[in-house]
């Protein structure tokens, strides 16, 4: 059995979207779903729970593996400009290959490779110990029944006077060559923001970054379960990668707007100022417009990567979700048990504790409008992408990123959002409405339906709804979808009564 690629963004019962543009002119939210090309990132499951690599592949499933050889990684996500769409349509079109270039680049090593001559019993690598007792140059898989043991009290003495030998503290980890290649990068990356840009930037130091996560345990992790190691060392997590991504992404739009003329002529410019030295046919590709663009956009990116040919939406398979998220857009997670909604980000706004401790170093002052909501000059988010004149005072593109270890059929289905939906319902009314879909497609429309329903603001709306292993059983968690259903009944009999709005 082959399990052939499939056309996800046609493929209604994996995953569906659903876009409204309110009351506003213009819909400036986007929104990206795929495969990327990616090492894998997901834990490795013990060998007793797969099949025996030396065995006969025949009979097996086989996946739709990437370039790579690993089983593909999925992309998801959603973004929501504000002041215009080109910063949120730059983000759709590239930053997922921001993410593939920065893999490249870090020399990101797949957590599913195994090393040459590597031979375990539970996932595990062997020791030299092993090696020795069990003889050199035997390949079989170790078993209760063929496993050596020191035939003589000379051999057990040997064996004890080299674990006495070992060193209790042993030394740390290296650090390997790609670690070191990356450190560069960052390095180059933030002295970059520090010319470009200044203020806030002169004090940066992105979390998850490896120059900046060895006594945070961020890169350099002591648990070995969640570390990639090779013979050289410790290797780069997914989580840098996507920090370094974001900052690079948001390095180049900000620098490419920074260069363009500020006014609304083009008067003086050459016709031809555009076009590339020897191919006059080409012209060089102008990032967010030929004009200079101030506003920005949030982003919420979901990765996931599973460490077996079987798909993530399977009822049986394993998976690991990764999300990185920057602003006020939203990831939700359906938990299959208890049916409850499981946020994934936090909304990056002045009332947020953290976000406000650590923009009042740098901004002079919180303003509250007339909603009463704290701004940060005029911006609602103190994480963005693009707004140039406020970078300096720490908006900045810096990811909150959390992994999660989804287990076989844990999770029932996943949402990423616009704040045009999680403005206007809270999690629990928007995981209970996409219980009574029958599909993510219908599931997603339906909550943009019922948001622009209740809503008076009338702000885009965006939701995009991912299909996981307990899906299935979506509705029989908790009281299924039954938790918000009076709520949901009164507003929108309040919605639709013109006496209950007050002018």
């Amino acid at each position: 059995m082959t399990v052939v690629r499939i056309p996800i963004k046609s493929a209604k019962h994996h995953f569906g979207v659903s876009v409204s543009r309110g009351q506003r002119p213009y819909n400036e939210d986007t929104f990206q779903a795929g495969t990327i090309e990616i090492p894998a990132f997901a834990k490795r499951r013990p060998m007793s729970l797969t099949r025996n690599p030396h065995r006969d592949h025949e009979g097996t499933a086989t996946s739709a593996d990437g370039a790579s050889g690993d089983p593909q990684v999925f992309y998801f996500g959603v973004f929501d400009g504000h002041g215009g769409s080109e910063c949120s349509e730059f983000l759709r079109d590239e930053l997922h290959e921001y993410i593939e270039d920065s893999t490249k680049q870090f020399e990101m090593q797949s957590t599913l490779k195994r090393k040459q001559g590597e031979v375990t019993r539970f996932g595990q690598k062997k020791s030299q110990n092993e090696d020795d007792m069990s003889g050199k140059g035997s390949n079989r898989p170790i078993s209760d029944s063929n496993m050596s043991k020191p035939s003589s009290i000379e051999a057990q003495d040997s064996a004890t006077e080299r674990q006495a030998s070992q060193p209790r503290n042993p030394q740390p980890p290296t650090v390997s060559h790609n670690v070191s290649k990356a450190q560069e990068l960052e390095r180059s990356l933030v002295n970059s923001w520090k010319h470009l840009v200044g203020g806030y930037f002169r004090r940066f130091k992105p979390e998850y970054f490896c120059a900046n996560a060895g006594g945070k345990g961020h890169i350099l992790d002591s648990d070995t379960q969640d570390q990639v190691k090779d013979d050289d060392g410790l290797q780069i997590r997914i989580e840098s990668v996507l920090e370094y991504a974001f900052l690079k992404a948001d390095y180049d739009f900000v620098s490419a707007q920074v260069s363009k003329p500020d006014d609304d002529t083009d008067s003086d410019r050459a016709i031809n100022a555009d076009e590339i030295l020897g191919k006059p046919s080409r012209t060089v590709k102008r990032i967010g417009g030929p004009k200079r663009f101030k506003g920005g956009s949030t982003c919420s990116v979901a990765l996931i990567s599973t460490p077996t040919p079987t798909p993530f939406w399977h009822p049986a398979s394993p998976s690991t979700l990764v999300t990185s998220h920057v602003g006020d857009t939203r990831i939700l997670l359906c938990e299959t048990a208890t049916g409850k909604a499981v946020p994934m980000t936090s909304n990056h706004h002045p009332s947020h504790p953290q976000e406000a401790e650590r923009m009042r170093r740098y901004a002079a002052t919180f303003v509250t409008d007339s909603f009463g909501e704290e701004r940060v000059l005029g911006l609602a988010n103190t994480r963005a992408f693009g707004d140039i004149a406020s970078k300096r005072f720490g908006v900045s593109a810096e990811p909150e990123i959390c992994r999660v270890e989804l287990g076989p059929a844990e999770y029932s289905f996943l949402v990423l959002m616009s704040d045009g939906i999680s403005g206007q319902l809270n999690d629990q009314e928007i995981v209970d409405i996409v219980k009574e879909a029958r599909t993510p497609e219908q599931g997603a429309k339906d909550i943009v339906d019922f948001a622009t329903e209740v809503t008076s603001e009338g702000d885009n709306a965006t939701a995009l709804v991912v299909r996981l292993g307990g899906w299935e059983r979506r509705s029989e968690g908790g009281v299924g979808s039954l938790g918000t259903k009076e709520l949901r009944d009164w507003r929108r009999q309040e919605a639709l009564d013109p006496r209950s709005r007050r002018m």
